[in-house]
């Protein structure tokens, strides 16, 4: 079956006001620049974000927060933007911090079809805040709910036309998982080759769980923070 799509701005036509969108990455590494880009031009709005962190002024996940088309996110990190801060202070953004093992668990829940699960972290924090608590051997479990999506925005490295994909390094990060847990798996690659280059064994998402794909353009890759020896 072959699942390629012109662009991303083809990909995102038919996403709606209000929809909840998992996009991959950590910190600013494999994230879907492309997709970002062309959800911000559409002008998609009231959005719930389920993401790692929200980017950084002026890219990633930020250029949606500057045109104030997310109504909340759900994240584990997000100290690294400066408008993301403001807007929660004003009121103008909802947020939802979690453990980021615990967020990790929670997408691979949502992906395998698993209700939920009891962890101990977060026992005695306000992140517990109306959550089920149970206890084994004396120690506490915190239950937590999966979390699904809508539409999941993944990047990788290489993919064929029937969907099928291969990260890069730590580029891999929350893709394959996020790549399981929505209805409508959109992923954008830097390389698209034909169905049967790539390596069987080398494959990190099979094409079962890719509804579209397509072969992105212009990666700025930014450095979130560069660092280097005086």
């Amino acid at each position: 079956m072959n699942k390629v799509i012109g662009d991303a701005y083809q990909a995102v036509l038919d996403i709606p006001d209000g929809a909840t969108i998992m996009m991959g990455g950590f910190g600013l590494c494999g994230i879907p620049e492309n997709l970002i880009q062309a959800l911000r031009d559409k002008g998609t709005r009231n959005l719930t974000v389920i993401s790692n962190n929200a980017g950084i002024d002026n890219f990633g996940i930020g250029i949606l927060l500057e045109e104030r088309q997310v109504n909340k996110m759900i994240a584990t990190y997000v100290g690294e933007n400066r408008l993301f801060e403001e807007l929660v202070l004003k009121g103008e953004l909802q947020v939802e911090l979690c453990p980021q093992g615990t967020f990790a668990e929670r997408i691979r829940a949502g992906g395998a079809g698993i209700g939920g699960f009891f962890t101990p972290t977060g026992y005695g924090t306000i992140v517990v805040k109306g959550k089920e608590i149970r206890s084994w051997g004396g120690k506490h479990y915190v239950l937590e709910l999966p979390l699904q999506a809508d539409f999941s925005f993944v990047k990788a490295y290489w993919g064929d036309h029937a969907g099928n994909l291969v990260y890069r390094k730590t580029a891999r990060n929350f893709n394959p998982l996020m790549a399981t847990a929505a209805k409508v798996t959109i992923a954008e690659v830097e390389s698209l080759v034909e169905p049967g280059e790539l390596d069987p064994d080398t494959i990190h998402t099979p094409g079962i769980y890719v509804h579209r794909i397509f072969e992105g353009i212009d990666y700025e890759k930014r450095i979130e923070r560069r660092r280097v020896r005086s």
